[in-house]
């Protein structure tokens, strides 16, 4: 019995070292941690920029409402609906873009959230490839007991002068770079005109042949011609696209980016714009 009082007190003594020893080695093997540093990108930003795009335009609709509404007292075109008759097709240009851009970020440690407007002044002008139905006697059709000798042509043409974004921005800092994506709204501004011609001759006679002479009492020939134009015309669609900031001092950083603009038909003419572009900015 004495020797376990003994024990328990010399236990009770060196419990206190013995536990300070402990904590002494667990700290002696822990390394203190500090809180993670970004770079800062939150507030307000503004910059420059310079680029080059690629404009499409799809002309293959643009031709149907002038056709139309020319054929439209014509069994012609009840009948066969000449005026989706495909004519016009896609053009394309290519050309260097500048302009600016201002925005605002908020920042939760590495993940950067804002909104931006984009604007570049550029100027692209796309011409239709035309295949026209044209030459000899055109297409041979009939209608309301007639053969028709149909052809059809057309031109088109589309200029795009500026365009702007209003954007959503979500990006992931990385030391002092700044990855992004962004969607938003497109607007622009261009000028567009459209030509239409229908000409050919109605027959008859049966059997019908063409070309019929005029003299003819069967044969009569019509040409009907169209046309719709418009300078300063409004174009809307939305952006997407992404690119990398990179933070070469506190306040100074430079841009690369992509991005993609769709247009909403604009008389039947579908437009887009893929471009590149570089640009510098400042943020407070």
């Amino acid at each position: 019995m004495r020797r376990v009082i003994c024990a328990l007190t010399v236990l009770a003594f060196a419990s206190p070292a013995f536990a300070a020893d402990l904590d002494l080695d667990i700290l002696r093997g822990s390394q203190p941690v500090g809180p993670a540093t970004f770079t800062r990108w939150s507030g307000f930003y503004f910059g420059g920029q310079i680029g080059y795009g690629d404009a499409n335009a799809d002309f293959s609709g643009a031709t149907q409402p002038l056709v139309h509404y020319s054929l439209r007292e014509l069994t012609l075109e009840n009948q066969d609906s000449v005026s989706t008759w495909p004519v016009l097709g896609r053009g394309g240009s290519d050309a260097v873009g500048y302009g600016g851009f201002v925005g605002y970020n908020t920042q939760w440690q590495d993940l950067v959230l804002g909104f931006e407007g984009n604007y570049t002044h550029t100027a692209f002008t796309t011409s239709a490839g035309s295949a026209p139905l044209a030459g000899g006697n055109g297409r041979i059709v009939s209608a309301g007991g007639s053969a028709y000798s149909v052809n059809l042509t057309g031109t088109g043409q589309l200029a795009i002068t500026d365009y702007a974004s209003l954007r959503a921005r979500g990006g992931w800092a990385l030391g002092n770079f700044l990855p992004y994506g962004f969607a938003g709204l497109a607007i622009g501004r261009g000028n567009y005109s459209v030509t239409t011609e229908v000409y050919g001759q109605q027959n008859s006679a049966s059997p019908a042949y063409f070309p019929c002479s005029p003299a003819a009492p069967t044969c009569v020939g019509y040409d009907f011609s169209n046309s719709a134009a418009q300078n300063g015309a409004l174009l809307y669609g939305f952006s997407v696209g992404g690119g990398l900031d990179w933070a070469i001092t506190r306040n100074i950083f430079l841009r690369g980016e992509f991005e993609y603009v769709q247009f909403a038909p604009i008389a039947n003419i579908v437009a887009s714009i893929v471009s590149g572009r570089v640009g510098a900015g400042f943020k407070f």
